[in-house]
């Protein structure tokens, strides 16, 4: 579950608003989500963005040319993703322009750049979220770069120095390199002094992260478990639950851990079609958007595009087209099937 500010409170310790409505046509999009850079600085396991040729990124001009449309769609966060954002080469500039507007900012990177730009993360983001695979050995293995782990702690580090008040997290994608792992992890996010951690498994089923036409079956079968590791991420999830009780007492492992056995053990258990999929009720399409560095504009990281910006000129335009407007009124978030495989899913409330 996503919420609109950053350092939200443990799952089930507060009384939680509704999730927004489904409203068409949109006239309020709280987050947009922006991937400024194409490439990547990681070759990590579970995603071909670093495979791409061709680089591409958003430019701060176009960013301050849309920026009227996106206040009266009422946008109020912005989260950089992609590709690594870090690698824009204009990227304070475009961010300049985010918080002049008013607009909150988070941050998705691999850490491998942050020591470098710690100053200036610190003064445009209020929200970094790394991605850690692991304890060391198995980080560095995932991301498939010489001292990744070094890198992302050295960044860590840096950043706490420039402004502790920052919330600093990260995210770990789940799967065959690293199931085994989750109480490693966290306690390799301790180690690093990190505000919490999130858990999610691999996407291996969409064309998302430059897969077009999805993978190949002897691809999926790398990183998906296998029947023979659905036991052993059981047992691994009863072992975080005794030895990390205070964590998710705390929200420093942000999930419940019934939500990490649906996540994670469901999930992959679904693909291999023991169980059915869990239902995903997900309001990610009438609340937010992706904008590609490219252009390309999608309700969500998974699901077709709806145009692209550039051409369309305008974003409402896009995304109130009779055709946009007529695929939301017909998606059955529990019944799609890019949906019912979804490992992402928003249920965004307001704050």
């Amino acid at each position: 579950m996503t919420r609109l500010q950053p350092q939200p409170a443990p799952d089930g310790q507060e009384s939680l608003p509704p999730p927004l409505p489904r409203e068409d046509p949109i006239t309020r999009l709280p987050i947009l989500i922006l991937f400024p850079h194409s490439r990547c600085n990681c070759r990590c396991l579970m995603c071909d963005i670093w495979r791409a040729r061709t680089s591409t990124e958003l430019a701060g001009a176009d960013v301050a040319r849309w920026l009227e449309e996106w206040r009266g769609l009422g946008v109020k966060r912005v989260v950089l993703s992609g590709g690594e954002a870090l690698m824009h080469s204009h990227l304070w500039e475009l961010c300049d322009h985010l918080r002049a507007a008013g607009i909150g900012i988070t941050i998705l990177s691999t850490g491998l750049l942050l020591r470098r730009h710690a100053a200036d993360l610190v003064r445009y983001c209020d929200d970094v979220v790394v991605s850690l695979d692991g304890p060391q050995p198995i980080h560095n293995r995932i991301r498939n770069i010489p001292r990744a782990y070094e890198q992302l702690a050295e960044g860590v580090a840096a950043v706490k120095a420039a402004d502790g008040g920052v919330s600093l997290s990260a995210r770990c994608t789940v799967q065959r390199s690293n199931y085994d792992q989750l109480r490693g992890t966290v306690a390799a996010a301790h180690a690093l002094s990190l505000d919490r951690i999130s858990f999610l498994a691999a996407d291996v089923s969409s064309e998302a992260f430059n897969r077009p036409g999805g993978w190949s079956e002897e691809r999926t079968q790398q990183v998906a478990l296998t029947p023979g590791d659905l036991p052993l991420l059981a047992v691994e999830i009863d072992q975080l639950e005794r030895e990390c009780a205070a964590d998710f007492a705390s929200g420093f492992i942000a999930e419940p851990v019934a939500t990490l056995r649906r996540r994670l053990h469901q999930y992959y258990a679904a693909l291999l079609g023991q169980v059915d999929f869990h239902p995903n009720d997900c309001n990610a399409p009438w609340v937010s958007t992706v904008i590609e560095s490219d252009g390309t504009v999608r309700p969500c990281f998974f699901q077709p595009p709806l145009g692209n910006i550039y051409q369309a000129g305008s974003l409402t335009e896009l995304l109130n087209s009779p055709d946009a407007i007529a695929w939301r009124q017909g998606l059955d978030t529990r019944r799609d099937a890019i949906c019912r495989k979804c490992v992402c899913t928003l249920s965004l409330r307001d704050q």
